[in-house]
């Protein structure tokens, strides 16, 4: 067993399946995979609640701009992100919001596509792949890469790195991505957090805790 297979065995034994995403809809873990960036998911939630249960495309395209600002304003960055949801909403709808027709292209060029949609980098783009169209595709966080510089995983640098450096040693799986992806964030919060707090971290016998 490699390391990356040892590190989410132990995390998913202790935690267990943590259930993530939390949304109801494809389109709705897209508007929170926006909202997201430079935020906490605190927020997010805030904001999600503020559209009274109607998250839909074309409610998006319908409200003015000024409108979404004011919806989204607690996830902060609110003026860059009504214009990043208006981009990514159009994108899906050129699409018909057909989750099967995006599903039946390549991963890879449905990737190049939204890293093009303003506002739409790395981590979203793999966030939405991941958990909205359930592609196998990793998602690498400040997480991760704090994980993996104190474990420490010789995964490289850049997200890009990182994210190949996963895919080349785990299978390719959405389900496995998915926990890991989740289990990861949900350990950083807990234990591998800015100021390092192992007592009681299931990784604790293995990582060799470099400061980071």
């Amino acid at each position: 067993m490699g390391e990356l297979e040892k590190i989410y065995q132990t995390l998913y034994s202790y935690y267990g399946d943590l259930r993530w995403w939390p949304a109801d809809t494809p389109f709705e873990v897209m508007v929170g995979a926006v909202l997201t960036q430079n935020t906490t998911w605190n927020n997010v939630e805030k904001t999600l609640k503020q559209f009274d249960g109607n998250i839909s495309p074309e409610r998006i395209l319908d409200l003015s701009i000024e409108e979404v600002q004011e919806i989204i304003r607690p996830t902060g960055f609110y003026r860059q992100k009504s214009q990043y949801l208006k981009a990514v909403t159009e994108w899906f709808l050129s699409y018909d919001c057909d989750i099967d027709l995006i599903k039946k292209r390549p991963l890879l060029d449905i990737r190049f596509e939204l890293l093009q949609v303003r506002g739409i980098g790395n981590e979203t783009a793999d966030s939405i792949l991941l958990y909205a169209f359930e592609f196998p595709t990793f998602v690498v966080d400040a997480y991760t890469m704090r994980l993996f510089r104190r474990f420490p995983i010789n995964a490289g640098k850049t997200y890009m790195e990182v994210k190949n450096y996963c895919e080349e040693e785990l299978p390719q799986d959405t389900e496995l991505y998915n926990h890991f992806h989740a289990l990861i964030v949900h350990n950083g919060k807990e234990h591998c957090k800015k100021k390092m707090d192992c007592t009681g971290c299931p990784l604790e016998v293995f990582c060799k805790k470099i400061l980071s």
